[in-house]
């Protein structure tokens, strides 16, 4: 067994982001929380009577687990100058479409009536 699967995300251990093997840096990544917090977890546990089990547990989690290959956790590709320009281009015409039908609402008749009402 190379690492667990829960929630579409793979368990590796970071040893670029470790102490020790990187197995509290994986398990912050996995779980979304900051890396220092599973530190402090892991710390106070080997105070509080579980250190065979905390030892023991790290261990195991550092031999069983892979490390996290470079690259495997950009989740995006990295945005390239051709697609912002395609994205810049985009919104530029949605913003000229959209002052178009300003401009044809306020020089239509229907403005110039609500207009001259609302002077009344």
């Amino acid at each position: 067994m190379t690492g667990s699967f829960v929630r579409g995300n793979k368990l590796w251990r970071i040893p670029q982001q470790g102490k020790i093997k990187g197995v509290c840096a994986g398990l912050a990544q996995y779980l979304n929380i900051p890396v220092r917090l599973v530190r402090i977890i892991a710390v106070l546990s080997l105070f509080f009577g579980l250190f065979m089990f905390t030892v023991i547990a790290y261990f195991i989690l550092g031999w069983v687990l892979d490390p996290m290959p470079y690259g495997a956790d950009s989740e995006q590709q990295p945005v390239t100058a051709h697609q912002l320009l395609n994205d810049l281009s985009s919104e530029l015409q949605a913003g000229e479409a959209q002052l178009r039908d300003v401009e044809r609402y306020v020089t239509s008749e229907t403005f110039s009536v609500r207009s001259r009402f609302s002077q009344l």
